[in-house]
């Protein structure tokens, strides 16, 4: 597995229709995204640290009012 990851991403493929794609991924490929009629609902992230503890933070939006969101918080421990 080490030698195949180690390989990407592969500047050949990369390369390919990069004029084309790159606005693309620009436009709806963001962090948050605001388009008329389509766009970011959701943020998530999860943190795991080296003792198992997680921290999973959800953020949604409400009413699809880009003014208004809930965030939502939940800790607990893997299994080990």
């Amino acid at each position: 597995f080490t030698t195949f990851f180690s390989q990407l991403p592969d500047p050949v493929i990369e390369d390919q229709g990069k004029d084309y794609i790159r606005p693309i991924l620009n436009k709806y490929a963001a962090i948050c995204v605001r388009c008329p009629g389509y766009g970011t609902r959701t943020n998530t992230v999860v943190l795991i640290d080296s003792e198992g503890q997680v921290t999973f933070t959800e953020r949604n939006l409400i009413n699809a009012d880009v003014n208004q969101w809930e965030t939502s918080t939940y800790e607990f421990k893997l299994h080990t």
